[in-house]
């Protein structure tokens, strides 16, 4: 046999390690989505109204497909951060808007997270929350300070394995899966204020400002770790490039939309259908569904809560720190040192070191969870205009813009989303 017909062979084998070894931002972004502050939206959206919404886990899948592209699609072919490309078209003082605004509802994000894992640690374990809320903090800042954007990368990855428990609860609880397809087939469109809050909170939490900004920082890391580490390096990309950085946000999009799907499933098929509506805690609700999913279930409910909060919070206090340092010029980065970037990492501290102040002064989790989605909601269409206008800009883009039909689908999300938080507040 010749060498020339041995290489086709093994080429399969090839590009599926060179696909493997190209997953991580997108993936990690995808399973960061379905933060403790996603399971707490999913879970009010199935115990309030059942199988209803399923049809929005369809639905936010392409579009959320799109969005994260796009993003991706900046970072790589400009080698900057998303802030830094919006600082150049326009006025400062807009985009310091948008980061404090994004900062802001991070915080509460954080010190919700934070509470609704300490809440679900302390069911396990018979511990007061609060000890979880000050060990988890530290934890969490002591590795996202000292560890290189490699290796912080390389845990979150792995972590991702934690969501896999909510397909599992999903399973075990059991479904009536002729109402299920046709919920998730036919739209149910919200008929209340209430309703349509919920489902602007469903928008909010899954094609959030916070991941826009994660998913542009970690292309650009993901060069510099790559050893590309001036900008003129890192201008442009390979269509190859392109299209396995658009395999990877695909798989993650799309894993993170089939665990809201059964998050919202597994709170329709247990709660809603006993009457339990009202959720204030996670704990209670993963005690909710003790009694009609068994112990099994709610454990693993549980435990999901408190994994995926360690690879939510370094990204949400992450971002923060991204969208600030590119706008007021300062040097950042998780492979630098904390005495490289004192402000990078100042931003990252105090963000969570207030996220637990929060929770000290008792902060309701999953209200707070719930809320901080409404407002990234709304917040959301307004980034997005800002995101459009770079995308298209073929100049900043380097000669590489969004394509047409990429750039519709995201035109369409920011107009559904602009509808959906109007409606809110005239339904």
């Amino acid at each position: 046999m010749t060498p020339n017909t041995v290489v086709p062979a093994f080429a399969p084998l090839r590009w599926a390690r060179t696909l493997l070894r190209s997953l991580g931002p997108g993936i990690i972004t995808g399973a960061a989505d379905d933060d403790p502050s996603g399971i707490a939206t999913y879970s009010v959206a199935g115990a309030q109204l059942g199988t209803k919404l399923l049809w929005t886990a369809l639905i936010t899948w392409p579009l959320m497909t799109a969005v994260q592209i796009m993003c991706a699609r900046i970072g790589k072919v400009t080698g900057q951060g998303l802030a830094e490309n919006l600082k150049q078209r326009f006025p400062r003082w807009l985009l310091l808007v948008f980061v404090i605004a994004l900062l802001a509802a991070n915080t509460i994000n954080i010190a919700a997270d934070l509470a609704g894992m300490a809440d679900a640690a302390a069911m396990l374990s018979g511990i007061k929350p609060l000890w979880f809320v000050v060990a988890f903090a530290l934890l969490i800042s002591w590795a996202t300070v000292r560890l290189q954007y490699h290796q912080i990368a390389n845990v979150l990855k792995w972590l991702v394995l934690v969501l896999f428990a909510y397909l599992v609860t999903a399973f075990v609880v059991g479904a009536d899966w002729g109402q299920v397809l046709r919920d998730t087939l036919i739209p149910s469109m919200p008929r209340s204020r209430e309703e349509w809050a919920t489902l602007v909170a469903i928008l909010g939490t899954t094609i959030s400002p916070y991941l826009f900004f994660w998913q542009t920082s970690e292309e650009v890391e993901e060069e510099k770790s790559a050893g590309q580490s001036t900008l003129a390096q890192r201008r442009g990309a390979t269509s190859k490039e392109l299209g396995l950085r658009n395999i990877d946000v695909g798989i993650g999009v799309f894993f993170s939309n089939m665990v809201m799907f059964f998050i919202i499933l597994t709170t329709a098929i247990t709660l809603n259908r006993h009457g339990i509506t009202n959720i204030q805690t996670s704990r209670q609700a993963a005690e909710a569904l003790r009694p009609f999913a068994g112990n099994f279930a709610a454990t693993l409910f549980t435990l999901g809560i408190v994994g995926v909060g360690f690879l939510a919070i370094p990204t949400l206090a992450g971002s923060s720190a991204y969208a600030f340092a590119e706008t007021l010029g300062w040097r950042q980065g998780l492979n630098k040192k904390l005495g490289q970037a004192r402000w990078f990492y100042g931003v990252i501290l105090v963000s969570t070191g207030v996220g637990v102040g929060l929770d000290f002064i008792g902060i309701n989790p999953v209200k707070a969870l719930y809320w901080a989605a409404v407002i990234n909601g709304l917040l959301a269409p307004f980034l997005l205009v800002a995101i459009l206008i770079v995308a298209a800009d073929k100049k900043l883009m380097q000669g590489q813009p969004s394509s047409r039909l990429g750039w519709t689908v995201v035109a369409v999300t920011t107009l559904a989303m602009f509808v959906a938080g109007v409606a809110m507040f005239v339904v």
